[in-house]
């Protein structure tokens, strides 16, 4: 008796375990077919965005674009750029820029995160490389193919020119608001004074506008353009690129102070 209630048992466990191996085994190709697919689109992706790339940097190739914007009347060697204000963009908008070979996988995956939650490009991740590469090669429209011809220009770029040249490029090319384009336009504008003679204060507030020009304009919006430069001196400290008291000081400045 004891022997046909085990066997009983037995019997009732693999009913029970067989559809959970059903449901298990759908699941499994369920995830498989959405791996599939995603390898497939990227795939996709990598592939156009590459011929995007290919023929972006064959009609100008990385040094004719370099010389280009070297040419402009006003071009300002970054030699003449104070310390703090490249110390403050690179703190800003690319941290590991002086590490990273022209892509940051870490800020690609965080911005993969944020995409996903918000089923939009909302956040890009790009590197100050991969944004010198877009505003010289491509449309500002957001896509994943003009994102992977970004990275892949962004890649040549970092393979041509060095880290100075990079930054200098950047910040001679990238958009100030009102009409300014490069520093030496924006200082100039703002300020009344060309790029070496800024003091701290201004480099501070200077290198929070690109973002969002129409927004953090000191001529616009004088009170957002504040709030922003703090959080570029936040940045900074954050960075390790200032010691607290620097940071204090700067928080306290204003435009007449320094």
């Amino acid at each position: 008796m004891k022997k046909y209630e085990e066997y009983e048992d037995d019997e009732l466990d693999e009913e029970e375990e067989a559809p959970r191996k059903k449901r298990g085994g759908f699941i499994n190709r369920v995830l498989f077919f959405f791996a599939v697919i995603i390898v497939a689109v990227g795939t996709y992706v990598a592939c156009i965005g590459y011929e995007m790339y290919s023929r972006a940097v064959t009609a100008m190739p990385v040094a004719d674009m370099a010389k280009e914007l070297r040419s402009a009347e006003n071009y300002t060697s970054i030699e003449d750029i104070p310390e703090i204000y490249t110390d403050a963009v690179v703190a800003l908008e690319d941290k590991r820029f002086y590490t990273h070979r022209g892509i940051d996988l870490r800020s690609i995956g965080r911005a993969v995160v944020v995409n996903i939650r918000e089923l939009s490009l909302a956040e890009g991740g790009s590197t100050i490389t991969q944004q010198l590469a877009k505003n010289q090669y491509y449309t500002q429209e957001k896509s994943f193919l003009r994102k992977a011809a970004e990275a892949f220009t962004a890649l040549k770029i970092e393979s041509e020119l060095s880290k100075d040249d990079i930054l200098e490029l950047y910040i001679n090319s990238i958009y100030y608001g009102d009409d300014c384009y490069g520093i030496y336009e924006a200082s100039t504008h703002y300020f009344g004074v060309e790029p070496s003679e800024m003091t701290d204060y201004q480099c501070t507030l200077l290198a929070g506008i690109p973002n969002a020009p129409s927004v953090y304009s000191p001529t616009v919006n004088p009170g957002l353009a504040e709030q922003r430069r703090i959080q570029v001196v936040d940045a900074m400290y954050d960075a390790n690129v200032i010691s607290a008291s620097e940071r204090d000081s700067l928080l306290i400045a204003r435009n007449d102070d320094m």
